[in-house]
């Protein structure tokens, strides 16, 4: 009988069942299509030499006008400036105290001071640096004491606990002397979505006695960044937070300060949901800020802008471009994405377009869509002129008007995904695969733990697992860039191995077929070889290989390792090496499949078209 070559359709289609996809793929994992075909994807290396305090949520790259390439990394803890590998904190100062105004305690034996600061603002995990303190008489001297703290215990408005490198004696009765100065970073957000309100709901001791600490079904506690490049300078947002500017030629060692702080300052907002920077026009916009005439308080829905080339100025004036437009429906702005040519804003059921129109107005925005959904604020991602994002039940696309996009996984990815923390999903964009990825908790994690890709070229969709929470495409790095729960950054599409560990594990790319039958699935078949097909381009194993398997099973619903009278074995894997060209094999079943998979250091691997010695079989 003649070979039967196996020709499956691009991507992975879990709509259906794996009978009813017959001739498609059913699961895969750490695999792309390229030219229609399964290839393995390439793996990372590590770029960052320490890890992060907190859980990173926001990557940037960008290149300074001297050519220095940096990247601006936000975690729930802090915010960094990458330079070479090194993480150099940035985060803003949001209180500096007069000397005298902090005291410490200790108790003997033990590493936990007590700290007194009359209306310290402070909530837990908080950092704060002490200058000029004094020893407090034994152990705990003034070198102990001036360093940067994180806040363990808020006991109340007026004191709080830290933990110290040393432990106490009887002599550490003083209380720091009169110079104390505690200079209070802004303050920390959590890494995970609380849901409640009330006592309980909330990580203990954030707010004050009773306190509500969160709106039912709001996701606001959950630390998220934004930001853009004002030139080459650094413009962020803590989501439902302060706006910041961090100037590259302050050095290093600088801190980011408040936009309102800023030199000539007028009117800025004090608080706001994102920010970014109109590439056209060179306005810094704010959004879910608070209005110019009500500093201070937020209105979820207003859009403020600042005057053209100048990041302090926000009064509106004849005199000046700055402005204020309001959104009409929702709740509340989620998020902003910026196009070639427009600004997208979602709220939580509607799209607007936001333009750039001239003076005396500045911008336009007008409502393009409604009765839609976002995930969260990092889901939504731009490719040019069009925006992908993923809803709450559906994934989208902007070009002009919102449209679903036919999604093959999409049961399997929103059944199998941790409702409650999608505000950490995070959408990324590789360009060169002409992928756009979310990364997601799954059902049984707090954490992003895998993904969903769509090829917008190819229009088809693979999943698999990795652990990332924020992701860059390539750009003046050369290579996308992505962060991990782990702390560090990693460099993707970087070499061919998993080099989150010392020495680097082989990655366990894997593609199955849904079933292959003869006729209608009526007849016996027998598979008795095997003519490989796969291209191990660019491994850099000595003997690059695959482990190919065919599985059979007679029903729909049996299990392919089901064994039957007079069956035969119900799996044959054999070792597919660089020029093998072709195995033999014994298998009998009404239905098949094809699994390959790899599990060596330094193998890629592409999949062509495979042929089958198959023949129509009895029962025997």
């Amino acid at each position: 009988m003649p070979l039967t070559k196996l020709v499956f359709r691009p991507g992975i289609n879990r709509e259906t069942t794996a009978y009813a996809n017959e001739g498609g793929w059913w699961d895969g994992n750490l695999i792309r299509f390229r030219a229609a075909k399964p290839e393995s994807i390439g793996g990372w290396t590590r770029w960052t030499s320490s890890p992060t305090l907190g859980t990173g949520r926001t990557i940037m790259p960008w290149t300074a006008l001297d050519g220095t390439n940096y990247a601006a990394l936000g975690t729930n803890l802090k915010y960094y400036v990458v330079l070479g590998s090194v993480l150099y904190d940035i985060t803003p100062i949001r209180e500096t105290t007069t000397a005298g105004a902090v005291t410490f305690a200790a108790t003997n034996a033990s590493a936990t001071i007590t700290v007194t600061d009359t209306s310290h603002g402070a909530v837990l995990n908080d950092f704060v640096t002490f200058s000029g303190a004094a020893s407090l008489g034994g152990n705990i001297t003034g070198t102990v004491l001036n360093a940067e703290h994180q806040i363990t215990r808020v006991i109340n408005a007026n004191s709080y606990e830290i933990v110290v490198s040393v432990s106490a004696n009887a002599s550490d009765v003083g209380t720091g002397g009169a110079s104390t100065v505690g200079a209070y970073q802004i303050n920390t957000g959590l890494d995970t979505t609380v849901y409640g309100t009330g006592w309980g709901a909330g990580s203990w001791s954030r707010g004050t006695w009773s306190s509500s600490a969160s709106t039912a079904g709001s996701a606001s506690q959950l630390r998220t960044w934004s930001q853009d490049l004002f030139g080459e300078d650094l413009v962020f947002c803590a989501h439902d937070g302060g706006i910041y500017y961090w100037d590259v030629s302050s050095g290093l060692s600088a801190r980011a300060v408040a936009l309102e702080d800023l030199p000539g300052a007028n009117l800025a907002p004090t608080i706001a949901r994102q920010v970014i920077v109109s590439e056209r026009d060179r306005h810094i916009i704010a959004f879910g800020c608070d209005p110019e005439s009500n500093p201070g308080v937020q209105d979820p829905l207003t859009i403020r802008f600042s005057d053209q080339e100048n990041p302090g100025e926000w009064e509106t004036t004849a005199l000046t471009t700055a402005g204020e437009l309001r959104i009409g429906s929702g709740s509340g702005i989620v998020c902003a994405v910026q196009t070639k040519q427009q600004v997208i804003v979602f709220t939580d059921i509607s799209v607007h377009a936001m333009q750039y129109i001239g003076e005396p107005y500045t911008f336009g925005i007008q409502e393009v869509s409604s009765s839609v959904s976002i995930m969260g604020p990092n889901c939504a991602v731009s490719v040019g002129d069009t925006v992908f994002w993923m809803g709450r039940n559906e994934f989208y696309m902007y070009n002009g008007s919102v449209t679903q996009i036919p999604c093959d996984v999409k049961e399997y990815v929103f059944s199998g995904m941790n409702m409650n923390q999608g505000y950490k999903v995070y959408a990324g964009h590789n360009s060169s695969f002409s992928e756009v990825w979310w990364f997601y908790p799954s059902s049984n994690s707090f954490e992003n733990d895998s993904y969903v890709i769509y090829n917008y070229e190819q229009r088809v969709w693979y999943y698999g697992t990795m652990p990332r929470t924020a992701w860059c495409d390539r750009g003046t790095l050369g290579l996308p860039v992505a962060v991990s729960p782990d702390g560090y950054v990693y460099y993707q599409e970087s070499g061919l191995n998993d080099g989150s560990v010392n020495p680097p594990v082989a990655l366990t790319p894997y593609i199955e077929s849904s079933v292959i039958d003869l006729g209608e699935g009526d007849q016996f078949m027998f598979a008795s070889r095997v003519i490989p097909d796969l291209t191990f381009r660019n491994s850099t194993a000595d003997a690059p290989s695959v482990t190919l398997t065919l599985k059979a099973r007679n029903f729909p619903g049996d299990a392919y390792s089901a064994d039957y009278a007079n069956a035969v074995t119900k799996t044959a894997s054999v070792p597919v090496e660089q020029f093998t060209d072709q195995v033999f094999i014994r298998l009998r079943g009404r239905s098949m499949s094809l699994r390959v998979e790899s599990s060596d250091t330094g193998v890629a691997w592409r999949l062509g078209d495979p042929r089958l010695d198959l023949r129509p079989d009895g029962r025997r």
